[in-house]
């Protein structure tokens, strides 16, 4: 299927590994040019390496911490700049800290805020008044099943990214009419290193070794095993295309089928 990616520009936060790597190629393996941003450089040029020898479209990158709002603005500049425009914008961080609720400190909570949801916000402000401008975007959050259904240990999690359905929902309304769609993907357990880090502290809560709660973990999951980052962001990049321009407001899970609700 044809997607209608060719030629867009697309920024992807948090690009240099883990889920926002694999869509970062995504897009470029459809041809889109891409603007990636994280705090770790290095890791970005390896990534564009990759973009552009394997998929000869334009890139882009800059070290961002997107707890900055300035970052992000100046960061969307020089992609306008470099690139000539943003059709597509895919917020991404590093999840928050997992804790019990009376562990958190109320620096733990600002720091998730300005990451997680703030960071969504300024993105959105930066790159939608091209987007208006031009009749056509597409901003596809990414978050976590915790969403839909939160998950003991990760309540920073739980309460902000459920945030930013708040603000999926009410772009959604506004700027339907300018054709642009506003979506959130949420991940259920994904094989990146912030995953093995949740199996430590669930391996050592329980007494139990790493090995024997990855096997408890992917038990409770239907499709029995945790999802494959390139899957997430098949995802991504399905939202974000052309066939894809009647869907908005949503957010599609790619949990494995882990969530319960109807």
């Amino acid at each position: 299927m044809e997607l209608g990616l060719k030629d867009h520009v697309a920024i992807v936060a948090g690009a240099s590994q883990g889920i926002g790597r694999a869509t970062a190629l995504a897009f470029a393996a459809e041809g889109a040019h891409v603007s990636m941003c994280a705090r770790n450089e290095a890791a970005l040029r390896e990534v564009e390496t990759q973009a552009r020898e394997q998929y000869g479209v334009k890139t882009y990158v800059e070290a961002v911490d997107v707890a900055d709002p300035k970052a992000i603005v100046e960061f969307v500049k020089h992609t306008e700049v470099e690139l000539g425009r943003v059709d597509v914008c895919v917020p991404n961080a590093g999840g928050p800290p997992a804790k019990p609720f009376l562990e958190t400190t109320m620096e733990e909570w600002e720091r998730t805020w300005q990451l997680n949801l703030r960071s969504a916000i300024c993105f959105a402000q930066a790159v939608l008044p091209g987007m208006v401008e031009r009749k056509w975007g597409r901003i596809v959050t990414l978050t976590s099943y915790t969403v839909k259904q939160p998950v003991p240990e990760l309540v920073l999690s739980n309460t902000i990214r459920a945030g930013i359905m708040g603000l999926v929902r009410s772009l959604a309304g506004q700027f339907g009419k300018d054709g642009i769609t506003v979506n959130n993907v949420g991940p259920g357990f994904t094989e990146t290193e912030r995953a093995k880090k949740l199996l430590e502290l669930r391996a050592q809560a329980r007494g139990v070794s790493v090995e024997q709660a990855r096997a408890d973990l992917e038990r409770e999951i239907p499709v029995g095993r945790m999802a494959k980052p390139e899957e997430v962001a098949a995802a991504i990049v399905w939202l974000a295309s052309e066939p894809a321009a009647s869907i908005t407001g949503q957010t599609v899970l790619v949990d494995g089928g882990s969530y319960k609700g109807l």
